[in-house]
């Protein structure tokens, strides 16, 4: 059985993240979505809004499961039983981070591997932070965060922007 271990903060889940998952869930067996707890970072979402959000953007993918951890990655990827760590790219400018932190990963342990799924170009541009300042500006996010998302991100969006 291969396991695959897709971590991210997800505030909040979009259909770029969505992409990904979904793709990397027709090609593993099972594929865990987790989201990296990190106290020092200001989440517009709580960690259950984010764990609730992902478990509704990813109900149709019985492959899937959904979790969190705190700590290193590959501490959590072993844990899980799983040697594979998929990141989605989007653009160049994403690669120089992402090689920095497989790298980081190699060297604390070996035996995982990060895997790279290019999003789709539907969603090249997209990423949370864009998601949040549209939604803040009383923009349109149909089509950017799964559809029973919309009401509830926008509605958060609008609250802090």
């Amino acid at each position: 059985m291969t396991l695959a271990v897709c971590p991210g903060s997800f505030d909040p889940v979009t259909m770029g993240h969505l992409d990904i998952i979904t793709r990397a869930a027709s090609i593993f067996d099972n594929v865990i979505v987790a989201i990296l707890e990190n106290q020092a970072k200001d989440h517009m979402f709580s960690l259950e809004e984010r764990l609730e959000m992902l478990r509704v953007a990813c109900a149709h993918l019985p492959n899937v499961q959904v979790d969190h951890f705190e700590g290193l990655l590959v501490d959590y990827v072993r844990a899980c039983g799983a040697h594979v760590v998929i990141r989605g790219l989007r653009a160049v400018s994403d690669f120089e981070f992402e090689l920095t932190m497989a790298l980081m990963n190699r060297k604390l342990d070996p035996s995982i591997e990060t895997m790279y799924i290019m999003t789709s170009m539907e969603y090249s541009f997209l990423s949370s932070s864009i998601v949040k300042e549209v939604a803040g500006s009383g923009g349109d996010i149909h089509g950017l965060v799964p559809e029973p998302l919309v009401e509830r991100v926008s509605a958060r969006c609008r609250r802090k922007g």
